[in-house]
């Protein structure tokens, strides 16, 4: 993508070394498209657009991206100068103050309105998937922008260019105000085992140590849907491919680079953004933030942003002053502080832009040249002397190349954690194609999957629940990419019906499942255990244990007409060889949620009531699930 600057980017210098990208520069939820969510991420079957096609069905009035709260339709009147960002969650505190400041400045337009900036926080590949239809906001700060080239591609792929015409722009002005290069993190002690601070790191070393069999080393980085999470990911394929520059769609998918990144991605654990050591959620192995996980000794490492390293230290300084009476000048590096690895051979850096989005009107109001004042008003203030003084103090590098990083109250003269002259090298961002490889790597680099579908057809789901379960079944299937899949399907009333077990999802086998899916009737009794039985037993006919094999089972009832027992079912799975884990899913007030527990306990998945967890938090918690487990 071009530079999308209009003269509001006043550029800064890059950081010192050579190459590539040089910088700074719901009510109602419909179960069952639920338990298709739990497979997109716990299985890796689906791409982003199956989660968005699947989001269509969780609300009455749709879903939300954002952190929390209803789907806000856009609205603004013709002459609005109220300007909503979309900010990533690294940034939102910052941004948060810094919104706050320009707006008891209170400047108006020339016909009087007054400039006000609102945020909504979301992740940034949220960003990017609101931006493509008619978001509640009008500009975008994703950390990065990769995320800007994303939102420009795949809007020209939507409204391609008419014969003789130039290509329609989504983004607008840009300016980056602040950047962070993406390092390895890590507590002093385990540092210094890698050599720091004498000796310089390098990926290799880093992901050497997690690719080695056996191995005990546990890395972890942010979600595909944040910035850190993608370049975390890009520098495994930069590292496989054994190369600093120059990373192109065939050397990413080349068989060995792919491994490379299996390998390495198979011992990482999806952190949180949050920068409280005290905070973050207890679920199994999930770590709530990078500083909790290193100091806990879940993670080893953690790829996150500089700028995380710093807020982690001073918040673990605070507390550390309330017990000891006092925390020091971080000099002495006490236990719990976390050091900053830059990379031997480079790395990627997030550049922190802020970009108007171009909205047309052909789905909703569009963009007003209030808000595109307030836009330019909001920039300058941003990239003023106050502004960036307050963006350094926060942790982040400014583009202001007059400020100086090495004088108080710079974080980087009173914390030796992170250096003010490094990194040296930049790695270049790759091209678009291959930056959709990285969104996407557990597609290219799982292992495939064996899902089998135990659906209740019996009495209580005739009419719409049956009606509506078909419908998302149908629309899960059409999104499945690739054909290395096998998925079956046993439904149960009064009997238990399978479907011949396991079909490959290739032409044939879509077909198959998708008359399967039409023929489903409801009636009957509800024969809960037999049907896992027969779904287990399908699986370890298949007998496929390089493969993810699991159950997913969604019922409104209580089981009242099997033949065989719970306890004849956990002892068949404790002794099978083929490992299977049990998703299962109770929706509804009847449903036996006792038994689906049992389920989950013995098959080593997991149990929820879909009316207590979002789409999101299912998400987070399967794909860690899955990944611990590997």
């Amino acid at each position: 993508m071009s530079r999308l600057q209009d003269g509001v980017d006043r550029g800064s210098a890059a950081p010192a070394g050579t190459g590539g990208l040089r910088l700074p520069r719901g009510r109602q939820l419909l179960a069952f498209a639920v338990v298709g969510c739990f497979l997109l991420c716990a299985c890796g079957m689906t791409t982003l657009r199956a989660g968005a096609w699947i989001s269509s069905f969780l609300e009455d009035r749709g879903s939300d991206h954002s952190s929390g709260g209803a789907k806000v339709l856009a609205d603004w009147p013709a002459n609005s100068a109220v300007l909503t960002a979309a900010v990533s969650e690294s940034m939102a505190e910052t941004l948060d103050g810094l919104a706050g400041e320009f707006n008891r400045r209170r400047e108006r337009t020339p016909d009087g309105e007054l400039k006000r900036i609102e945020l909504v926080t979301l992740s940034p590949r949220a960003m990017v998937e609101e931006s493509l239809g008619q978001p509640r906001f009008q500009a975008v700060a994703p950390d990065s922008s990769l995320w800007l080239v994303l939102i420009e591609q795949r809007w020209r792929e939507l409204y391609p260019p008419g014969e003789g015409r130039l290509p329609e722009s989504r983004v607008g002005p840009s300016a980056r105000f602040a950047v962070s290069p993406i390092v390895v993190a890590a507590e002093v002690e385990t540092a210094r085992l890698f050599g720091w601070p004498q000796q310089t790191v390098g990926w290799g070393e880093v992901l050497g140590r997690a690719t080695a069999p056996p191995t005990g080393f546990r890395w972890g980085h942010p979600g595909p849907e944040n910035t850190a999470g993608v370049l975390a990911t890009l520098s495994a394929f930069y590292t496989g491919a054994g190369i600093t520059r120059g990373l192109t769609q065939e050397l990413a998918l080349q068989p060995g680079v792919l491994e490379y990144v299996r390998m390495a991605e198979s011992t990482a654990l999806e952190i949180g953004l949050g920068d409280d050591p005290t905070g973050g959620r207890d679920v199994g192995v999930e770590v709530g933030s990078a500083a909790e996980g290193l100091r806990s000794g879940i993670l080893d490492v953690a790829v996150v942003q500089e700028q995380t390293v710093i807020a982690a230290n001073r918040s673990w300084n605070r507390s550390r002053a309330g017990l000891e009476g006092g925390g020091g000048d971080g000099r002495d590096l006490p236990e719990g502080h976390l050091v900053a690895i830059y990379p031997r051979e480079g790395t990627l850096w997030a550049d922190h832009p802020l970009a108007l989005l171009e909205l047309d009107g052909r789905a909703g109001p569009a963009l007003t040249q209030n808000q595109r004042r307030a836009f330019r008003s909001f920039t300058n203030f941003l990239l003023g002397k106050e502004s960036q003084q307050v963006l350094l103090e926060a942790g982040f590098r400014p583009v202001d190349g007059t400020l100086d990083l090495h004088s108080d109250p710079s974080p980087f003269a009173i914390d030796i954690s992170v250096d003010p002259l490094l990194p040296q090298t930049s790695l270049p961002l790759p091209g678009r194609a291959v930056m959709e490889i990285a969104l996407e790597a557990w597609r290219y680099t799982r292992p495939p999957a064996n899902i089998v579908f135990v659906v209740d057809t019996s009495e209580s789901m005739d009419g719409g629940k049956l009606a509506k379960t078909k419908a998302a079944l149908h629309g899960f299937l059409d999104q499945i990419e690739g054909d290395g899949d096998k998925i079956g399907l046993v439904d149960f009333g009064t009997g238990v019906a399978g479907s011949g077990g396991l079909r490959r999802l290739d032409e044939t086998g879509r077909r198959q499942t998708a008359e399967l899916i039409d023929r489903l009737e409801a009636g009957g009794a509800t024969e809960l255990i037999d049907a896992v039985w027969a779904a287990h037993s399908a699986l370890q006919d298949a007998a496929d244990a390089e493969a993810i094999n699991a159950i997913v089972v969604l019922t409104d009832g209580r089981d009242n007409d099997s033949e065989r027992s719970l306890r004849a079912l956990r002892a068949a799975m404790q002794e099978a060889r083929i490992q299977v884990a049990v998703y299962a899913v109770a929706f509804g007030r009847d449903a036996d949620e006792e038994l689906l527990q049992a389920f989950a306990d013995v098959g080593g998945g997991q149990f929820h009531r879909v009316d207590e967890t979002s789409v999101e938090e299912l998400y987070r918690l399967i794909a860690t699930e899955i990944r611990a487990s590997e």
